[in-house]
């Protein structure tokens, strides 16, 4: 089992991102969250095996159509396991 902590940057917010990533997420079977930052990136937290979490990573470094991706920062952190995919309140 497999968590990182992502944060993404560039064109983000607006675009339907954290919507559009619950979708995948909920599709590659992954735990989890996705968030607004205050800063105008996105931060999502994403557990599962290591193929389920790099397709959701892979969606990420592209993001929907309307958005660009600039940059993601991928911090590995401790599994917490269980729950579903969420969409979080900005933080």
């Amino acid at each position: 089992m497999r968590r990182v902590r992502v944060v993404v940057q560039g064109m983000v917010q607006g675009v339907g991102y954290r919507y559009t990533m619950r979708l995948i997420a909920r599709e590659a079977g992954v735990t989890g969250w996705v968030r607004n930052r205050y800063d105008g990136s996105v931060e999502a937290e994403v557990e599962g095996s290591d193929a389920q979490v790099d397709t959701v990573l892979a969606w990420m470094a592209e993001g929907p159509p309307g958005s660009r991706v600039t940059q993601a920062s991928v911090t590995d952190i401790e599994p917490s396991g269980g729950g579903v995919f969420q969409v979080l309140e900005t933080a």
